[in-house]
Formats: C-alpha cells, sequence, structure tokens
C-alpha cells in the first residue's frame, strides 16, 4: 500500500533574515494569507528589519513558509505574520516553523509568547499556546492630533525626571 503522505525532510528552515525574499514573501502572502494579501515591498523591508527573530521554510529555491516575531529576550514576545504555501500545508510544517520560531534565543526563555490569530486557534492549541482572552486591546494608528490630549511636560523637565531616578 502506497503512502499518501508527503516527504517534506528536505525542506530547509533558515533563521537568517538577511535571506528573506521580499518578493517571495509578497508571493507567499497573496497565495495564503487573507490578512495580509495587499502588503507591498517596502512595507514588507520595514517589518522584516524590525523583526526578530525571523524564519523561513525552503524549498530549495521557493520560500514556502514564514514566521516572524519581535522580542525582549526574556520577558515578552509576540509571534506575527506565520505561512505556509497552500500546496504544503498539512504535513507538519507549520507546526515546524513555529517550533523553530519560539525555540531561537530570543525567544526560548520569554516569560510570555502572544500571539494574534482569527482562525486558527485549533492549530496553535495544539502546539501549546492557550486561548486569553484578557489581551484584547488594540490601538490602531491614527494622526496625532486625534488622540487624546494630555499635558504637554517640558523636555527639560522630562530629561531631568529620568537622569534622577536613573
Amino acid at each position: 500500500m502506497k503512502s499518501t503522505a508527503k516527504d517534506y525532510r528536505h525542506i530547509q528552515f533558515c533563521d537568517d533574515r538577511t535571506q528573506v525574499d521580499i518578493e517571495q514573501l509578497q508571493t507567499l502572502f497573496k497565495l495564503a494569507a487573507f490578512w495580509a494579501r495587499e502588503r507591498c515591498t517596502e512595507d514588507l523591508e520595514i517589518a522584516v528589519a524590525n523583526s526578530n527573530p525571523i524564519v523561513t521554510a525552503w524549498d530549495g529555491e521557493q520560500m514556502i513558509g514564514f514566521a516572524r516575531a519581535t522580542s525582549d529576550g526574556i520577558y515578552r514576545a509576540t509571534i506575527w505574520d506565520v505561512v505556509i504555501h497552500p500546496d504544503y500545508q498539512g504535513g507538519g510544517l507549520g507546526r515546524k516553523l513555529v517550533q523553530t520560531l519560539i525555540s531561537h534565543p530570543l525567544m526560548c526563555r520569554v516569560e510570555r509568547v502572544y500571539l494574534m490569530t482569527t482562525y486558527q486557534q485549533k492549530f496553535y492549541e495544539r502546539i501549546g499556546f492557550e486561548y486569553n482572552e484578557s489581551t484584547t486591546m488594540v490601538l490602531y494608528n491614527q494622526p496625532l492630533e486625534s488622540l487624546p490630549r494630555t499635558e504637554e511636560i517640558p523636555v527639560e523637565q522630562t530629561a531631568n525626571a529620568v537622569s534622577v531616578g536613573g
């Protein structure tokens, strides 16, 4: 009897952000990430440059998986943009991608790792994430003039306050 399971032993995982191919990443998002289909290459370059760690999955020269995080290395981290090419889904590569990300030195000691997902809660629960309804606040970027105003503190006072405690 022939097995229908796909053999993904040849897939390579990479945690070197300089290896991220932005055009392939944009294509991957268009194919597999409804929440990121409209992202432009310029914005993706900024996101990649400001994220650490980043893990990619490769089938030869084709990027077939991507995940990124932001982390302080000890207290908090957030995972963003986990995506696997549709032709490679269902074979454990998404799990391996996330596990590779959370085992990175900037993530493995973090007290709490946060993750936002719309429809994939069950997938992440199988990896060990738990549903948490208490961390659901968000601030949408808006022009500064529309934010509530607080009393402005002169720069000199701010600098003195910081130097006294520091």
